[in-house]
């Protein structure tokens, strides 16, 4: 068995007077992919942490084999907001990083200025660079960008979105030479296709693995095992996640039966503790200390569950129907000529690529905005509850029970009985000790489970759940998917958990190049359906279907929708697969071609040859990033062709 590169030691952590770890240990080996669950604040963040160096253990130790570098994606990391994308990317002090950083630096240099020692630094640098084999890092950098949706290099780090920040720290993370990547819910705040391609990434690469997340398909296709954190302990359980869950059940079986003799050997000691021994004025000392061994022996106090009520008003045929809606935002039309109806009990899943228009379409719903164009009309027997991401409404300096109470003192339940705001805190996982809490001192996925209570506690009808389960954990999910199976109200979903759709969506929503499709059932379905649609060519959009060509009654679903047409086999046709062919090729000789740019900056010049070389060595750089680009598209399509 190969040694383990991460050793964490009879580590022990604390806050205030809540233990998050106590006494635990974990190995990574070489190359092995661990992935962390545990209920929100159950300490699986902080365990990473420790892991990761950037925080320190009350007690035990961490070590790390000898040369082994860690690259750490924290769930809201800090970036210098004064950078571009490009230059926060090789922003790490890493050999490698700094490298092409220091070469990026003096090439710009040696075109702006006619300085001998900035052209003699250049001519080391690609030395260096040739000799570390580095060129490829930049063009790793973009490929990846490009599949996480950022294509402004140059943008400013702080002009980004929330969601742009955290895919431009995955892609700085993922281009990191490491032996150990440690990832806090990677798969949150980026679109389903990008999840598929994280899975793909992480698959190929030879680092270890040791990943947070919420994603149920994403455990199971990563994973090699799984490690629970539960009431400050930690369970290792090999395989993954479903296996996860056979053991899991497993082990419960097992201390259930255990729990079980305990309870009755202590019930006979007990009974002859009470009797006596006949002729006797004394116990004897070893029955009473078994039955105080036995007392004392009791199992590690367990999770609990979160339980949700299924209370809900009664509801109309008349739900949602929009008409003619159109919803742009500048020059940018987002959502045009929308129209759909939303039925009583329909649960329905929204997805597509970040930023086209998934969240203005609930929110036109919900009221808050205004469709350009066309109508948005909720029936009278509506009453609506709006999961938004931003958790629209939290003050982090109220105390959670404070925020519960204002929305009643005291909660009816589904059987007719009610309970106090302590006791629906307490189902949804809050001790008594956190009720008075402020809200800024909970976790992130603490906060969102709040959130979440506040909202089923108002006894909706109409469910709007936008990206439900960022932060969430697992057994809250799970809580919340069989509460949804009771709800008898409509449910409008958007996510990219594609289990999560799968799990409750009867029909999918995919907003897919300025046209929204609509599939029957869930992720799934909608993928096989989707595959099977042939491959844009060159001439991007060529023969695929546009928005504001009249459709035909047969592209329309029950509300105006379109839907797919027949599939087709998704297969490279005969010139993409020629152009693939030529595209090996073309790649061999344009990286060849750069070679040789390099080797003549190496022999440096006059300033006006070495700014020609320069400009060369650009246009090159470029030529490679698309030629590369378009083969890695078609490469992943011939790819699946084969699985």
């Amino acid at each position: 068995m190969a040694p383990n590169i991460l050793s964490l030691d009879a580590i022990s952590k604390q806050y205030a007077e809540h233990p998050l770890l106590r006494d635990v240990s974990l190995g990574i080996g070489a190359g092995e992919r661990v992935g962390v669950v545990g209920v929100n604040g159950s300490g699986k963040t902080t365990l990473l942490r420790i892991a990761a160096g950037v925080e320190q253990p009350d007690a035990g130790r961490v070590s790390r084999a000898r040369d082994t570098r860690v690259a750490y994606l924290p769930q809201n990391p800090a970036l210098a907001p004064d950078l571009s994308v490009l230059e926060q990317l090789f922003s790490d002090e890493t050999p490698a990083l700094k490298l092409v950083r220091d070469y990026a630096a003096a090439a710009d240099a040696v075109a702006h200025t006619h300085d001998a020692a900035a052209q003699q630094r250049l001519a080391a640098l690609t030395d260096a660079m040739d000799a570390q084999g580095a060129w490829d890092l930049e063009r790793q950098a973009r490929a990846i960008l490009s599949r996480l949706g950022i294509t402004d290099l140059g943008a400013r780090v702080g002009d980004l979105s929330g969601g742009q920040r955290r895919r431009v720290a995955m892609a700085a993370t993922l281009i990191n030479p490491a032996e150990l990547l440690i990832l806090d819910e990677p798969t949150n705040h980026i679109d389903t296709d990008t999840i598929a391609w994280l899975e793909a990434f992480l698959a190929r690469s030879t680092a270890a693995l040791l990943l947070v997340t919420h994603d149920r398909y994403f455990l199971d296709r990563v994973c090699q095992r799984i490690v629970e954190v539960d009431t400050a302990a930690l369970y290792s359980y090999p395989g993954a996640y479903s296996r996860f869950l056979e053991l899991k059940a497993e082990r419960q079986a097992t201390l259930a039966a255990d729990e079980g003799r305990r309870q009755t050997l202590l019930r006979k000691e007990l009974a002859w503790l009470r009797r006596g021994a006949q002729a006797r004025t004394t116990k004897q000392q070893a029955r009473v200390d078994r039955a105080e061994a036995l007392q004392a022996d009791r199992p590690a106090e367990q999770q609990g569950t979160v339980e949700i009520g299924s209370l809900a008003r009664r509801l109309g045929k008349k739900v949602i129907e929009l008409q003619g809606v159109r919803k742009g935002f500048g020059e940018r039309r987002l959502i045009d000529n929308l129209t759909l109806s939303v039925g009583a009990g329909e649960r329905i899943a929204i997805i597509g690529p970040n930023g086209s228009g998934k969240t203005s379409l609930l929110n036109m719903i919900a009221g808050r905005t205004s469709p350009d164009a066309g109508s948005v009309v909720v029936g009278e027997t509506v009453h609506l509850a709006y999961y938004d991401q931003e958790a629209a409404g939290l003050d982090e300096q109220q105390r959670a029970i404070d925020y519960v109470q204002e929305g009643a003192e005291r909660i009816e339940t589904g059987d007719g009985k009610s309970i106090t705001a302590a006791q629906l805190l307490e189902r949804f996982l809050f001790k008594s000790s956190a009720h008075y809490t402020p809200i800024g001192r909970l976790s992130g996925g603490e906060r969102r489970r709040l959130y979440l209570l506040r909202k089923l506690m108002d006894a909706p009808n109409v469910l709007l759940l936008d990206e439900p389960t960022n932060d969430l954990d697992i057994q809250t999910l799970n809580v919340l998917e069989d509460y949804l199976d009771t709800f008898a109200g409509s449910v409008i979903i958007v996510s990219h958990d594609r289990y999560f759709i799968d799990r409750v969506a009867e029909r999918t929503l995919a907003f897919e190049d300025g046209t929204i499709r609509a599939y029957p059932g869930g992720y799934s379905a909608y993928a096989e359906q989707a595959a099977q649609r042939p491959l844009p060519g060159p001439e991007k959009g060529k023969g695929s279907e546009v928005r504001q060509r009249p459709l035909s009654a047969s592209e329309r679903g029950k509300g105006g929708e379109v839907v797919p047409s027949t599939p087709t086999p998704r297969r490279l046709s005969g010139p993409e697969q020629r152009e693939l062919r030529d595209l090996e090729g073309k790649l061999a000789k344009l990286e060849t071609e750069q070679t040789r740019i390099n080797s003549a900056l190496v022999a440096g010049g006059d300033y006006q040859r070495i700014a020609g070389l320069s400009a060369e060595l650009a246009a090159s750089t470029a030529a490679i990033d698309v030629a590369f680009a378009r083969w890695a598209a078609l490469a992943e399509i011939a790819e699946a062709t084969k699985r």
